[in-house]
């Protein structure tokens, strides 16, 4: 947990990042934002707003000030090069059955 936030008043309180795993062995997806003092705070907020119908095995919060992002002006140095590498889209492999749900 992170420590206190002292917010002064008339101050916005920092934003977060929401993600819920809806079950076990599920990744965590994002589901939204919310504004919350401090840690506890924005799990108790995130709780009650997106796990109400008790749809969540676990909720994960993050300060969006502290995620680090890809600039989508630099699409071109991240993602294009692998377009040339046919071996990283392995679609001339044949699955076993047992993994063909992927």
């Amino acid at each position: 947990m992170t420590a206190p936030i002292k917010i002064q008043p008339g101050t916005e309180w920092p934003l977060w990042e929401v993600f819920v795993r809806s079950k076990a062995g599920l990744d965590h997806k994002h589901c939204g934002s919310l504004h919350a003092a401090d840690s506890k705070m924005a799990i108790q907020m995130a709780r009650d707003v997106y796990t109400r119908r008790q749809e969540g095995s676990s909720v994960w919060v993050v300060r969006s000030d502290q995620i680090i992002a890809s600039d989508p002006g630099d699409k071109e140095s991240y993602f294009d090069p692998s377009e040339d590498k046919v071996y990283r889209h392995p679609t001339f492999y044949v699955l076993p059955k047992a993994v063909d749900h992927m």
